[in-house]
């Protein structure tokens, strides 16, 4: 169960803290992925209030803050329709495009649009987009990680994320997984934490909010 967010100013506590050269990245946080969306990722809702926390956090201390969102055109090759494997999905300007209800991104969010081409697939949020210039433009050197879905753009941004040399935060229970095959999501998790991403976590203690980290075991 997603532990319930506390308040923003326990993130002092954390192991882990955000500091100037940290950005946040919120992968696709879309309507369409939502449980009841057409490409559903169970739970996909219950990472809002944790992303919440993250945003706020990072918001208070000036990082900046990128979103990721799927963007496609109509004939996007990975709808079945058009020979893919995925339902219709976050068609470009449609309702099932946009962010999750009740995600709080800043004014000033760097939005990054991804799988525009209708013949490419894009799983990374690094794949034909501008993020990583936008992440040297800022001098960033650790991403902190999280949204939708473990097993797929999360996985396949923080992948991408590491093979430029960037430290990878993953936000682990601000993230939930597609299952499109029971434990994928565990085997996503334990590929990240292999290639060197460290994980955090937060949870609710008497004192208040306290991370873990760890760069060899994934959480139970």
């Amino acid at each position: 169960m997603t532990p319930r967010p506390a308040s923003t100013n326990s993130i002092e506590r954390l192991k882990i803290t955000p500091r100037r050269g940290d950005a946040l990245i919120v992968v696709d946080v879309q309507r369409d992925f939502l449980p009841d969306g057409p490409v559903p990722v169970p739970g996909g809702d219950l990472v809002v209030p944790l992303l919440n926390e993250y945003l706020r956090e990072f918001t208070i201390r000036g990082l900046p803050v990128f979103a990721t969102r799927d963007w496609h055109p109509a004939n996007h090759c990975s709808f079945k329709e058009n020979g893919g494997s995925w339902n219709r999905h976050c068609v470009a300007n449609e309702p099932g495009a946009g962010w999750a209800p009740g995600l709080d991104l800043p004014a000033d969010v760097a939005v990054i649009s991804k799988g525009t081409n209708p013949v490419k697939e894009a799983y990374s949020g690094f794949q034909g987009t501008t993020l990583h210039p936008q992440l040297q433009a800022d001098w960033i050197r650790r991403v902190f990680v999280g949204g939708l879905a473990t097993d797929y753009c999360v996985h396949n941004t923080v992948r991408d994320a590491l093979k430029r040399g960037y430290q990878v935060v993953l936000l682990i229970d601000a993230v939930r997984a597609a299952e499109v095959k029971v434990g994928d999501g565990a085997l996503a998790v334990a590929d990240m934490l292999g290639r060197g991403a460290k994980w955090l976590r937060w949870a609710e203690k008497p004192t208040g909010v306290r991370s873990k980290t760890s760069s060899k075991s994934a959480p139970r």
